[in-house]
This record gives structure tokens, sequence and C-alpha cells, in this order.
């Protein structure tokens, strides 16, 4: 049985994510940061993080602390999308599903460092899209985040997550 949702959120859209799948799994959830005062060690998590560079932020260190049953990463892509990114660079064995979830984009929630990286990325990938002739969908709406800012949480971007939930093997646990 999954105990809770935990998650990790830059400017809000993971948060969002983590309180949709909780109330449709009827599980508490809670940020990484308040989990450790509500949840004891080893207990049987769904871990959501923000991306950045292919990582799934504070999932080494919910794996450390938790049983980790599934991530979801948070990405500016289409959800589905960017898996073997993450699996690469965020330190996940094998068996545990990698979900990726589109987030949104918004310059304004971002600070320090992440704004100023951000930033950079944003004038330099927009330009390389604006230029491209055969943008995929995903480009297209990538571009638009990136000039306009944007919410992509849908809870029908967690449909696989609840498909894999509904078949998990390890409720009975």
């Amino acid at each position: 049985m999954i105990d809770a949702v935990v998650y990790t959120s830059n400017t809000g859209y993971t948060k969002q994510y983590a309180e949709l799948l909780s109330n449709r799994l009827s599980l508490p959830v809670y940020s990484l940061k308040d989990a450790p005062s509500e949840l004891k060690d080893g207990s049987k998590i769904i871990y959501l993080g923000w991306v950045m560079a292919g990582k799934v932020m504070g999932c080494a260190k919910a794996m450390k602390c938790y049983k980790t049953a599934a991530v979801c990463g948070v990405c500016m892509g289409a959800t589905g999308s960017q898996l073997d990114e993450m699996r690469k660079a965020t330190p996940l064995p094998s068996n545990i599903p990698l979900f990726s979830l589109q987030g949104g984009f918004d310059m304004k929630k971002l600070h320090g460092v992440y704004k100023f990286m951000m930033s950079v990325m944003a004038k330099t990938v927009g330009k390389k899209l604006q230029k491209k002739k055969d943008r995929t969908p995903d480009e297209d709406s990538m571009l638009d985040m990136m000039l306009n800012s944007g919410n992509y949480v849908s809870e029908k971007n967690l449909d696989a997550v609840l498909d894999w939930y509904s078949s998990y093997s390890g409720k009975g646990e």
C-alpha cells in the first residue's frame, strides 16, 4: 500500500499535480520538506519533482528516506516525453516506473540562478525554435510557453500514472 504523495516544487506546477494525484488516489500529500514530520522513514510513496536539465529534483533525497513506488518528473515538454533523458540524469533504479508530466513555465515565478538560467535558455532555444520551419506540436507548445508563459497542468496528463496505480502489485504489501 502506498502511504502518500510527496513532491518538490519550484514554481507550483509540481505541487498542482501532487494535489491532483492525491485527490484522485485518496492519499495524503506532503512537500519533501514537510514529509519527515508526517511520514516514517521507509514509508511507501509516489514522488513528484520538477525537472532541471533532465534531472528530477529532490528524487535522490526522497529515495534515501522513503520506499519510492513511482516517480513523476514535471517538465516543460509534453507529457510522456523526455523519459530517456530523465532516466539518465536521475539516480533511479530501472524497476521504478518513471512518468513525465507537462507542467508550465512562468519567468516571473523563477528566482536567482534558475531565473538567469531559464532566461538564457528561453532566448537561445526560443530563437532556434522560432526559426525552425518544421516544428513538431511539442516544439510549438514549448515555444509558446517560453514566449508567453503557460500552465499545462491537467488531470488528463495523469492518466498513465493512474493506469499504473490501478494495476500496482504493491497494493497489498
